[in-house]
């Protein structure tokens, strides 16, 4: 009688209540707790271990990337960031139990949080210092913000969508980065009034390199961002800013991320 098929509206939403309690009978307590969107409070998770399970992939990826990005590992420095940064935190609920995969996942809007040997390598190749002031286009999460933002004296960062904005900002107060300060806006045309800026970091892909940001870049810092189309191949690009009128750029090694937006 359990599938029977109903006789009208109300007995069909009925039947289908006592389904899905008769199925959920029959998970287990952490499977429920994906279903539903949050964890099992009979589980306990070790967060610390599956972020050293991260860790050791990241490394792995590295060597495996070793021709492209130049060297087979990522500074130590970096590697502690991410290992200080509770990834879980800055992913939706339901998606928690996979916040230290190597992989992106979505966030909402259409945007993601970047796979964690993308971020190792993007701020690696910044070379950040504890003096340095960076700038980030494409806030999203806050994850890339608040791993940089313990390497570095203060982090300015952008995001054009104003929702996802804010919940960055919330959630960074609340995990008390207190060196990171969120704008909403169009990162194509940077921060200029808290420039210029040591370092430079756009988590967006766009067609060609943002004048303005390459104006709001200190001679001697570098940036590093995404170049290409959203249906072409893109590249991670390396620029050192050598003098205001000299620019030396170096590709890394192919990349999908999502379109950098706005009215440029």
């Amino acid at each position: 009688m359990l599938w029977a098929k109903p006789t009208h509206r109300d007995t069909g939403r009925r039947a289908s209540k006592i389904r899905a309690r008769r199925w959920l009978r029959w998970l287990p307590p952490l499977l429920i707790g994906v279903c539903l969107g949050q964890a099992s409070p009979t589980f306990a998770i070790d967060w610390d271990s599956r972020r050293a399970e991260m860790l050791n992939a990241v490394r792995a990826m590295t060597r495996d990337t070793a021709d492209y990005i130049g060297k087979p590992f990522i500074d130590a420095r970096v590697l502690m960031a991410l290992d200080k940064v509770p990834r879980h935190r800055f992913v939706p609920m339901h998606l928690k139990l996979f916040a230290y995969h190597n992989r992106p996942l979505p966030i909402g809007h259409g945007q993601t949080i970047s796979q964690p040997y993308i971020v190792a390598l993007m701020t690696d190749l910044l070379d950040p210092q504890p003096q340095h002031v960076v700038l980030e286009v494409g806030t999203g999460s806050g994850y890339q913000a608040a791993v940089m933002s313990e390497l570095v004296r203060q982090v300015y960062t952008m995001e054009i969508i104003a929702d996802l904005a804010e919940e960055a900002r919330e959630r960074l107060n609340t995990l008390g980065y207190d060196n990171i300060k969120v704008r909403a806006g169009d990162g194509y045309y940077g921060w200029p009034d808290k420039a210029p800026f040591d370092s430079i970091i756009v988590t967006a892909a766009g067609n060609q390199i943002p004048p303005p940001l390459i104006k709001q870049l200190k001679v001697g810092g570098r940036m590093i961002l995404p170049v290409g189309d959203l249906f072409s191949v893109q590249h991670l690009v390396l620029i050192e800013k050598r003098s205001e009128g000299e620019i030396q750029s170096r590709q890394i090694l192919p990349v999908q991320f999502v379109p950098l937006t706005g009215k440029h």
